[in-house]
């Protein structure tokens, strides 16, 4: 027996150009850790609206572990988060969320992430998102993805124009007053594909997205 026969999750990989998208290891959590430490932003701004990056860095570093720990024990098939690490030429340089609750019924996921303040600039974070809405539509056969950006977030809402995404109201926050909600339809997304992904490692975790 190995991980995979326990937690087949550890085998999906996601491939783009220049990244590949896993399931991090200790190893890669612990490089994810450092890379949240060192930045993901201009202070003077927050993207996020949960305001995990306010904090100093040591607990920039902690709160990216215990996400990944809660995502990994609280996975449930009808409500779930995958955390995935993005790795160019060996090196962790951000983080690209995708999550749902009753994807079976709603096929419907949301997505979110983060790129090393050392790494923007480069049309990563486009890459690390068409990894995952690959991995929704073409394998998961998902209807809908949903993503929220403040007004100012010129960066995540440029990825989301690339792929079609389409304004769909706004939900007010504490952090920034009201994100635009941005949703793409699978249509849309068949029709705005700019950078190719494959997928490998997915049949063996289907049902642990509430597929069969």
């Amino acid at each position: 027996m190995t991980l995979l026969t326990h937690w087949p999750l550890a085998g999906l990989r996601l491939t783009t150009p220049r990244l590949e998208l896993r399931l991090p290891d200790l190893d890669d959590l612990a490089a994810l850790a450092s890379l949240a430490a060192e930045g993901v932003h201009d202070p003077a701004v927050q993207p996020f609206t949960a305001a995990w990056t306010d904090a100093p860095p040591e607990e920039r570093a902690r709160n990216v572990l215990q996400y990944h720990w809660r995502c990994w024990g609280e996975w449930q098939p009808d409500d779930w988060e995958l955390g995935l690490v993005a790795v160019r030429d060996g090196l962790v340089v951000g983080a690209q969320g995708i999550g749902a609750r009753g994807f079976a019924v709603l096929r419907e996921v949301t997505t979110g992430s983060w790129v090393g303040s050392t790494h923007h600039g480069q049309g990563l974070g486009t890459e690390m998102r068409a990894a995952v809405l690959h991995l929704a539509f073409a394998g998961l056969g998902a209807q809908h993805a949903v993503s929220g950006a403040f007004s100012d977030n010129a960066a995540s809402q440029a990825v989301s124009r690339k792929f079609g995404y389409r304004e769909d109201g706004v939900e007010r926050h504490v952090v920034r007053g009201a994100p635009a909600v941005l949703r793409l339809t699978a249509e849309q997304w068949w029709s705005h594909q700019p950078v190719p992904v494959t997928c490998e490692g997915l049949r063996a975790c289907l049902p642990w997205f509430g597929l069969q």
